[in-house]
């Protein structure tokens, strides 16, 4: 929940180009941009070895330090300042959006530095689905985004390795601390952790993702410097890197499951719902409490449920929705025999939205998609898919994930809905895009937040019929149960956080209403808890670009241009609901 440690989808990527230029205020406008986003990259160096910009490569952000957040939160204060200088009214259309978004951002995540917000989510640094160990390992391993082309990469890795060992202590630090003040994390969360670090732990040393670099050479690193990392990253992962995870999993086992919570709520803990409402604004850019989201989460799933009825009718199948459900999850005719079977599926999909996504998308990125199972050591614990970003010139390509744990519940019937939403039109078309747009300012770039991000991928799905996918009733109730997932969190989210929900409550709960397997509810349902807030964000976004189309085409009748909506929505990258809103209000009244 600690807003201090950087996951694969808050590390964004890389130096932005210069602007074209601009005038008066506009030229104001794009310096204080510039300045703001080049402290950034100095206090991120993830962040800029996510965009491509190895000046910074040879360490980490001092996470979990006072100075460090003080810098974090001062930058905030700094940029708020500065944009107070300038004439909003005096800036062109394109500007007073970038105006617009930079200050909601940085008010919203200034909002998190508020006393009583950091009073929690600074001593709760460890869960297993945010937590540093979770994105660190792979970062360091040669197959995420830090580079691996010169022997000065792997000495830099060697540096950055070295720093995550004293995060890692620091984790245990304001851990400790949040003990010795009554908030820990539930003991789900630690157990997840601790099943995390004893996958890291049980490899052998030339298994391990920190050996992983020295296993290969690219022929730019000579033969005496392949030799002297091989030396270095042995005795590195030996001596430093798997005593650090011994410490934190010894530390969990412990000292920390032992006074870890028995409750899963954030309404558990002194100050909690200040925090979850907190959480709900800044996953969905929007003042909601959780009271809405829980009675729209209601509504939604109900409308859902009359949908899966029709499809159930269009299977020919006569029982109940739950009986039909119950086919969908055991009939093994819909479960893959190999991981093998899944990633051809994957591709074969990618092939037929290919063919048609030009009907709907005039503006396609050119950044490369690959298709990869989820690396081995966080497969149980990780979504059924998910999406890394790749960087504006191509060098890394964007990188949609599948999961193949637990082989017999990743259904068939899940496959294209799934891949919709994390690679194309989804993850994928918009995130990169937002890259690709040189004449956009950096943190509209590579910023973002997630109800634009991950509404636009659940919106993506809705594009299931112009795209030619979800053609028999199998697949489309794998479309609408993905759309359930996201219509049950509003409910299962706020029901754990603000109304007392147990996990086995939210479990059952997801089970009644969804065709999902047990082994998916579980992991949604522990993600909510260890991530309060986050999952709101998907239905939230969809729901409002929904809205946003079926206005546009009230409005523009015959006119109406499904690419040029798509254009409209995506060229100035993820912005908050609001600032979208009012955009595409504009665009509208100007296709008139």
């Amino acid at each position: 929940m600690s807003a201090t440690i950087p996951t694969l989808a808050i590390a964004r990527t890389p130096a932005a180009p210069p602007a074209a230029p601009a005038t008066g205020e506009g030229e104001k406008l794009r310096r204080i941009f510039a300045e703001s986003d080049e402290a950034s990259l100095r206090r991120g160096p993830l962040r800029a070895i996510f965009r491509g910009d190895l000046r910074y490569a040879d360490r980490l952000e001092p996470f979990l330090t006072e100075a460090y957040e003080e810098g974090e939160r001062q930058a905030l204060v700094d940029n708020l300042r500065a944009l107070g200088t300038v004439d909003r009214a005096k800036l062109s259309a394109v500007d007073r959006i970038a105006y617009d978004v930079f200050k909601a951002d940085n008010e919203r995540d200034l909002r998190g530095f508020a006393p009583e917000i950091r009073r929690i989510g600074d001593v709760l640094p460890i869960n297993h689905f945010q937590g540093f160990q979770t994105f660190y390992p792979e970062f360091a391993s040669g197959q995420g985004a830090a580079p691996f082309k010169t022997t000065l990469d792997y000495d830099n890795n060697l540096k950055r390795n070295a720093e995550y060992g004293r995060v890692v202590d620091r984790m245990i630090a304001r851990a400790r601390e949040g003990m010795a003040r009554g908030i820990t994390p539930p003991k789900l969360v630690v157990r997840n952790v601790i099943e995390q670090l004893d996958n890291l732990l049980g490899a052998p040393l030339e298994k391990s993702l920190f050996y992983a670099p020295v296993v290969t050479f690219p022929d730019a690193v000579p033969a005496a410097d392949r030799t002297r990392l091989t030396q270095a990253y042995t005795v590195q992962v030996r001596d430093v890197l798997n005593p650090a995870h011994r410490r934190l999993r010894d530390f969990l086992q412990t000292e920390y499951l032992p006074k870890a919570r028995d409750t899963v709520g954030l309404s558990a803990l002194p100050g909690g719902a200040a925090l979850y409402d907190y959480l709900i604004e800044s996953s969905t850019t929007l003042p909601m409490k959780a009271e809405e989201v829980h009675a729209l989460g209601l509504s939604e799933v109900k409308r859902i449920l009359a949908e899966m009825e029709a499809q159930k009718g269009r299977a020919g199948f006569a029982g109940t929705l739950p009986e039909f459900f119950t086919l969908l999850r055991t009939d093994p005719r819909f479960q893959p025999k190999t991981a093998e079977e899944v990633a051809a599926g994957y591709q074969a999909i990618g092939k037929r939205v290919d063919a048609r996504v030009r009907e709907q998308f005039a503006l396609t990125p050119k950044t490369p998609l690959e298709i990869r199972p989820v690396p081995a050591f966080r497969e149980k614990s990780d979504a059924a898919g998910s999406y890394q970003q790749g960087t504006p010139d191509g060098t890394r390509p964007g990188v949609f994930y599948y999961n193949t744990y637990d082989l017999k519940n990743r259904y068939l019937w899940g496959m294209e809905t799934l891949y919709l939403h994390e690679a194309v039109p989804g993850h994928h078309f918009q995130i990169s895009l937002a890259q690709e747009n040189a004449s956009l300012p950096a943190f509209m770039r590579f910023g973002g937040n997630t109800a634009f991000v991950e509404g636009w991928a659940l919106y993506a799905e809705s594009l299931y019929p112009e795209l030619g996918v979800e053609t028999d009733p199998y697949q489309r109730m794998g479309g609408l149960s993905d759309e359930m997932l996201r219509a049950m969190r509003l409910v299962v989210d706020t029901g754990i956080h603000a109304k007392g929900w147990g996990r086995d409550q939210a479990i059952k709960y997801m089970l009644d209403n969804s065709p999902m397997p047990e082994s998916d509810a579980t992991a949604e349902v522990e993600r909510y808890i260890a991530i309060p807030g986050q999952a709101l964000a998907y239905k939230i976004g969809q729901l409002t670009i929904l809205r946003l189309k079926a206005q546009a085409k009230a409005q523009l009748g015959a006119r109406f241009d499904p690419r040029a909506f798509h254009a409209a929505v995506l060229d100035t990258g993820a912005l908050p609901m609001p600032v979208l809103e009012r955009k595409l209000a504009d665009w509208m009244a100007g296709q008139k």
